[in-house]
């Protein structure tokens, strides 16, 4: 509470119900100081120029095994067709039973995502654990290949 002076003839100080407002002022602006000083230092960029990184594909075995799963769900392993239910057999004789052998799976892109995970489960449960996904990479796709992207107009 704040005092009034010399504003009555009484002898005693009269109460004043206003509030003071002094410090509440004090601290917004040494918070917008802080913000004012702190903001700009969020949103700077620093530039530098990165080293590109030209890393060597990984080298492939001589001879991988393709799993190859067609648009009409149809597989083959390697150049041999087979069906879910003869996937196990003919993976066993393509690795010779080497269950540390990498596998490459082929799908069509318009193959059903439940599909191929079903490829993958039959190849879990007999311990294939290391299954790889082949897909086309973007320099070296054809342009018919790519994802369509909106086309910008002039």
């Amino acid at each position: 509470m704040g005092a009034r002076l010399g504003s009555g003839s009484d002898d005693e100080m009269a109460e004043n119900a206003d509030i003071n407002i002094t410090p509440f002022i004090d601290v917004m602006l040494v918070l917008l100081i802080i913000f004012m000083v702190a903001a700009p230092l969020s949103t700077v960029d620093i530039p530098v120029e990165l080293p590109v990184a030209v890393a060597d594909a990984p080298q492939r075995p001589s001879e991988p095994v393709f799993i190859t799963l067609q648009e009409d769900l149809s597989l083959a392993v390697g150049e041999v067709q087979t069906t879910l239910d003869g996937l196990v057999m003919e993976i066993g004789i393509a690795t010779m039973l080497n269950r540390d052998e990498r596998l490459y799976i082929r799908a069509d892109k318009a193959v059903p995502y439940g599909e191929l995970i079903a490829v993958m489960n039959v190849l879990r449960a007999e311990g294939y654990l290391k299954v790889g996904l082949v897909g086309l990479d973007e320099a070296s796709a054809p342009p018919e290949a790519l994802p369509e992207t909106a086309e910008t107009q002039p």
